[in-house]
């Protein structure tokens, strides 16, 4: 069996390492807790807390085996070793829409660590998969759901 690889940036195993220690050491324990406690209030068949509890309880340990596999086979990337005006995992982007000049910027990491909301987008991401390897300067059409969108790489820089 072939396991998949999880390329990711040096910061973005950190932050999985750290999110895997908590769940470890604190949310192990109040889950546990919070089962007890649910137990001494007696019949287990109707007790709301106590289902409550075993739901997050495994929640939790499925974010626990899969923040481990992906660990295990991480692949960290070195943004340094591209041109520095060509995007690569690992660095910041910024383009403008065409025609209109609509200016957006992302970071592009791998898939464990993107989060839109802070503008970090996936390598497996339809807008990432079409600006990977390109330069500064290059115009680009990128294919979405919500149809093609043509774009003009303005800066690079390692994130």
């Amino acid at each position: 069996m072939i396991e998949r690889v999880y390329p990711m940036t040096l910061e973005g195993k950190e932050k999985l390492e750290e999110e895997l220690d908590l769940l470890k050491t604190e949310k192990r324990k109040e889950i546990v807790e919070r089962i007890k406690i649910a137990r001494s209030f007696g019949d287990l068949s109707e007790n709301s807390e106590y289902e409550s509890a075993k739901d997050e309880q495994a929640f939790v340990e499925g974010r626990i085996t899969k923040l481990e596999n992906m660990l295990r086979f991480a692949e960290i990337i070195d943004s340094s070793e591209t041109a520095a005006d060509e995007v690569s995992l690992g660095k910041t982007v910024t383009f403008i829409e065409l025609p209109d000049g609509d200016e957006e910027e992302y970071i592009i990491v791998g898939s464990a660590e993107a989060d839109p909301f802070e503008g970090k987008i996936s390598n497996d991401s339809p807008i990432a998969k079409s600006l990977i390897g390109k330069k500064v300067g290059e115009e680009v059409v990128i294919e979405t759901p919500g149809g093609d969108m043509k774009i003009k790489i303005t800066n690079v820089q390692v994130s």
